[in-house]
């Protein structure tokens, strides 16, 4: 197909898009996006193709992009990658991210939508600790101060961000707290810890089932980051009365939802259920 061609089927003629945005910037960016995707690079080619441009023109956007040290051309082999400039661009954006600010909105979200108490928490040790919260409305609710902590196997959050570490990490924090009761249905048992993570990656969401405190439930679901590393962990809880086991799914499923564009925010991924981090 001929480069006029492309441009009836969809690409404007002028050097403007309809956004208003340059059109070699956009296709410079999209070049970026397609070699981003292939580690170890791509023929002239294949992003050619893969673009919908005409070689001449692809080459000529690399080679822009090459002068300002975005992409670099591997002599032996012929491909182009991306090189280090895009790479600290990237980074920067992972190290300004603010993944407290980010969750704020989520975490008033989900009060809105179940009335009842929303939590942040991240891991320390074998510790997880409360980072920020959405207070329920409800006058008998849980409140969580600022800063305390909770043992990761008897609790919710503790529990998301569990069932996503690595296996020596899990092993030494198993060796270093334990699998001490805080209430009679704190799971005690490596086994049916075990059992409990499985699940938990399974359906994407973890259940505190009266484990951190008799009278309350709570459902959490973990935020990853691009590597699919936990990075902090939402809740939402409150007493029995209000989250009877039948309301679980649901909660779980809001949760799971809410962590899960926390994620996509940060740039995170979310890992398959048989899939731990390294």
């Amino acid at each position: 197909m001929s480069e006029g061609k492309r441009r009836t089927a969809g690409r404007p003629a002028s050097g403007k898009s309809s956004g208003g945005h340059s059109q070699s910037l956009v296709r410079g960016l999209n070049l970026l996006e397609r070699l981003a995707g292939s580690p170890s690079g791509l023929a002239l080619s294949e992003i050619a193709e893969q673009s919908e441009l005409a070689p001449s023109t692809t080459h000529r956007l690399l080679q822009a992009l090459q002068s300002q040290g975005y992409v670099t051309q591997d002599n032996e082999l012929g491909v182009w990658k991306i090189d280090v400039k895009t790479f600290r661009i990237g980074n920067s954006f992972l190290e300004a991210r603010d993944f407290v600010g980010t969750s704020r909105p989520f975490l008033r979200r989900l009060t809105a939508l179940t009335g009842e108490t929303a939590n942040l928490g991240v891991r320390d040790g074998s510790t997880a600790v409360f980072l920020a919260q959405s207070e329920s409305p409800q006058m008998m609710r849980m409140i969580t101060r600022l800063g305390s902590r909770a043992p990761l196997h008897a609790s919710g959050v503790g529990k998301a961000l569990m069932a996503w570490l690595p296996d020596d990490e899990l092993a030494r924090v198993l060796e270093e707290r334990g699998l001490a009761r805080v209430t009679t249905n704190t799971l005690h048992d490596p086994a049916a810890l075990d059992a409990s993570l499985a699940e938990i990656r399974r359906q994407g969401y973890a259940c505190d089932r009266e484990e951190h405190a008799i009278g309350l439930h709570c459902v959490a679901a973990c935020i990853h980051d691009e590597h699919g590393v936990p990075l902090a962990a939402i809740s939402v809880s409150g007493p029995v009365a209000r989250i009877p086991e039948a309301r679980l799914t649901e909660l779980g499923e809001l949760v799971r939802e809410a962590a899960a564009e926390i994620t996509a925010r940060l740039g995170g991924r979310i890992p398959q259920a048989d899939e731990l981090p390294a």
